[in-house]
Order: C-alpha cells, then structure tokens, then sequence
C-alpha cells in the first residue's frame, strides 16, 4: 500500500511540473485559438458574400440574356402589327406587347437591384480584408510567440511526460480514475497530505482519528471537505526527496 500511495503522489508531482511550464505559455494557446477562431469567422463571412456576389453577377447576366430575347420578340411583334388581318390577330399581338414589356420591366427593374446589391457585397468584402489582415498578422505574432516558449521547454516536457506515462502505468486503474477525476475538478491538485493535522489542499482540519488512519497507510482516504486523496506526510516527503535525487 505505501508503493500505492508513493506512486500516486510521485504522479501528482510530476503533473505539477507539467503544470507549471504549461502556466508559462499563459493565456497563449487560448489567444491563438480566439484569433483562428475569428479568422475563420470573418472567412467563411467573405466566401458567403462571394459566393452571393458570383450568383448575383450570373443572374445579372441571364437577366441581360432574357431582355435581349424579349426585346427582339418585341420588336417582331410590333412589325407584325401593321401586317395584321382582322382584330383577333390585332389583340393576340398586342397581348404578346404587353406581356414582353412587362416581363422586360421586370428584368431591368431585377438586374437594377442586382447591380447595386454586387456593389454592396464589393463594398463589405472590401471591409473585413483589412481587418482579416490585422487578424493574420496577430495571429502569426501570438503563434511565434508561443512556439518560442514551447521550444525554450521542449527537453523538459518531453522528459517529464516519458517520465509521467512510466509512472501512470505503474497506477492501478480505480486510483487513476479517481486521481484524473479529483484533479480535473480541483484545478489540478488530486493529492494532499496531513500538514499540521490539516488539508494541504484546502487546510481543513481533519479529524485525529482520520490522521491516524492515514498515517498508518494502509489505505487510501479522501477529504471530507474537499475530495482531495489524503496520504501521510511522511509519504510525501520520500516521495519528494526521490524526485530530487
């Protein structure tokens, strides 16, 4: 039991190294990911507005398409008026008149709003480039940062995490679950010890029974007040003298 609860704390140290060079990138990585993130929103905003803009222009062009059509039915219609025979033909010609200039109205009316909606849409592309720019060169600033630090501790970390997945392994399953749970909900920190008849984690008193059934090590508890694994003081301080050596 006492290799058990050696290894658990050994665990929790080295995760606190882990840690503490992760707290150096501060609020780098959350930084980086907000501007991608804002990046790729303002994107995805610049390729609706063209991909409007292109849809726009093809209908603009079709609309063109139609009025060229409608306008030389219009002008074979109007010829046709002074070849007419009787009112029947007169009144199905100048039906088919005024059908083509209604459609014709329609379409240039159409085409006009399409017109000023391309140059609205250039006008917001146009915009947000300035602002992605900006964006894109904080981003690259953020991320060069950022790798600088990563780089200035990248021995250590890869050691510390080899380290870190010999010891993990060498945890049985239960108390692993129950350390990545404790230290997930207690920003980090899974495991204390008896300091002062107290919590190291959250400097609760616990109660002289309980610090004798802790001290005695023959099992792992937990801290009424704050879930913490308790384990004895003399535990941890052989496990950090190991550390250190």
């Amino acid at each position: 039991m006492i290799e058990r609860l050696s290894t658990l704390f050994e665990l929790q140290l080295i995760d606190n190294q882990l840690d503490e060079l992760e707290e150096l990138r501060g609020d780098l990585p959350a930084a980086v990911n907000e501007l991608k993130s804002q990046i790729q929103s303002l994107e995805e905003q610049v390729e609706a507005k063209e991909e409007e803009k292109s849809g726009s222009l093809e209908k603009r062009k079709q609309n063109d398409d139609d009025v060229e059509r409608l306008s030389a039915n219009l002008k074979k219609f109007k010829a046709q008026l002074y070849q007419v025979r009787n009112n029947k033909e007169y009144d199905a010609l100048t039906k088919e008149i005024d059908h083509a200039e209604e459609q014709i109205g329609k379409l240039e009316a159409e085409t006009k709003a399409l017109e000023e909606l391309v140059e609205k849409l250039k006008v917001e592309i146009k915009e947000v480039q300035p602002q992605l720019e900006k964006l894109t060169e904080d981003l690259k600033e953020k991320e060069a940062e950022l790798k600088q630090i990563i780089k200035a501790n990248e021995r250590e970390e890869v050691r510390l995490k080899d380290k870190r997945d010999k010891i993990a392994h060498k945890v049985k399953k239960p108390d692993y679950n129950t350390y990545m749970r404790v230290r997930k909900a207690l920003g980090g920190r899974a495991i204390a010890f008896i300091n002062r008849s107290a919590c190291s984690g959250c400097h609760n008193v616990v109660p002289p029974q309980r610090q004798l059934e802790i001290k005695s090590n023959k099992r792992i508890y937990s801290c009424e007040s704050c879930g913490r694994m308790l384990i004895s003081q003399d535990i941890a301080e052989e496990v950090e003298k190991k550390i250190q050596l």
